[in-house]
């Protein structure tokens, strides 16, 4: 039996009269991909703030599983197993790759002072397998301060793994990326689908094709569409509100 992994309902946020988010319903499964579609102003990036509590909703709920989650705080939400990745990068600039990973898998507060009693083998191997996984293992004793824009951003990607969220939430995970970085971390993230419940807002549409399963598109805040990528590619409503002629990639 399939299970849902996140429940939007009726959600929304009045900011002095302008709703950014207006009766925004929908409902993710266990291990499903869904990309977020739009203009800029759509709503995309404000749903993902009502999602994660960084924005407090004004209407509607959230429910992460069967636990409603509506306008928690941020790192309670964060605990009970979302993770989210902004556009620009937060990583220890001035440790190696490995440690950045070895500080994210901390469990206690004082991390700093717990890493002086080493990792275990089977830390050392999860680590390793998302080092592999971010395609960052030749770089595992490289200072982070010298990794690229798009390294930088797999290491990031690769700190939230380690924490094992439920719910991973990307937001434009491309942003500033070239051809050949972007299409790697579509491999990244193919190989995320599955081991976690993604919600990826996007831009690039090459990227979208690459990843996108299941793809809502916002405008003015609310839900326009949702289906698959052919799905939405003919959609009239989309093309004339988002898309234009040229679909998608």
């Amino acid at each position: 039996m399939v299970q849902v992994a996140l429940t939007i309902d009726g959600l929304g946020v009045d900011f002095e009269g302008f709703k950014a988010v207006n009766n925004v319903s929908m409902t993710i499964e266990d291990g499903e991909l869904r990309v977020l579609l739009g203009a800029n102003g759509a709503g995309k990036t404000t749903l993902m703030d009502l999602i994660s509590g960084k924005t407090k909703s004004t209407t509607g709920r959230v429910f992460l599983h069967d636990t409603e989650i509506t306008n928690w705080e941020e790192h309670k939400i964060a605990r009970a197993g979302i993770g989210r990745k902004f556009q620009i990068p937060s990583v220890f600039r001035d440790l190696t790759v490995r440690r950045n990973l070895e500080v994210a898998s901390c469990k206690n507060p004082g991390v700093f002072a717990n890493l002086r009693f080493g990792f275990g083998s089977q830390a050392k191997a999860e680590i390793d397998g998302v080092l592999e996984l971010i395609g960052l293992t030749e770089e595992a004793d490289q200072i982070a301060a010298y990794l690229s824009h798009g390294q930088t951003q797999w290491l990031e990607l690769g700190l939230l793994i380690t924490q094992n969220p439920k719910i991973i939430l990307l937001d434009e995970p491309t942003a500033g990326m070239t051809q050949a970085e972007t299409h790697k971390t579509s491999l990244i993230v193919n190989n995320l689908k599955g081991r976690h419940t993604i919600v990826v807002v996007e831009h690039d549409m090459a990227f979208v094709r690459e990843i996108a399963e299941r793809i809502t598109v916002l405008h003015l805040g609310q839900v326009l569409a949702e289906g698959d990528v052919g799905e939405i590619e003919n959609d009239p409503r989309v093309r004339e509100a988002y898309l234009g002629s040229k679909g998608i990639g």
